[in-house]
């Protein structure tokens, strides 16, 4: 796979009310911010299951992270549409693997900036 400092890669997906609880469930994470409904009776869905996103990205071009920095710049809620925008800042290759640097902008369906960071990582030949 041919890979260069500034392609750009997508994702996007609806968060439900349904994964939120299983998330909340799976993670232990069931503070009340992210258990009870805000006044339009949606959920909060959590931070790490909003920065998920980016992984499925990162599986299909097998990156393996080895640190990822989030900032969490607004809430998400249950039916928000979540697009993240992957851009590879580095491509280094070594003997075996590329060396990768990245940086990410989740963004709901409304435009507004709900996660950014970096991360760095290897993907092997």
């Amino acid at each position: 796979m041919m890979l260069k400092p500034g392609d750009v890669y997508t994702w996007e997906r609806t968060f439900t009310e349904e994964e939120t609880l299983q998330f909340a469930e799976l993670s232990g994470d069931q503070g009340r911010h992210h258990m009870e409904r805000d006044e339009k009776g949606r959920l909060m869905v959590h931070g790490l299951l909003t920065a998920s996103i980016g992984t499925k990205i990162g599986g299909d071009l097998n990156y393996i992270a080895r640190e990822m920095v989030n900032e969490f710049i607004r809430p998400v809620f249950t039916g928000d549409t979540i697009t993240c925008e992957l851009i590879l800042t580095e491509v280094e290759q070594m003997e075996g693997f590329k060396k990768i640097a990245l940086k990410f902008v989740n963004r709901n369906q409304k435009e507004k900036e709900v996660l950014i960071g970096t991360s760095h990582g290897i993907i092997r030949d």
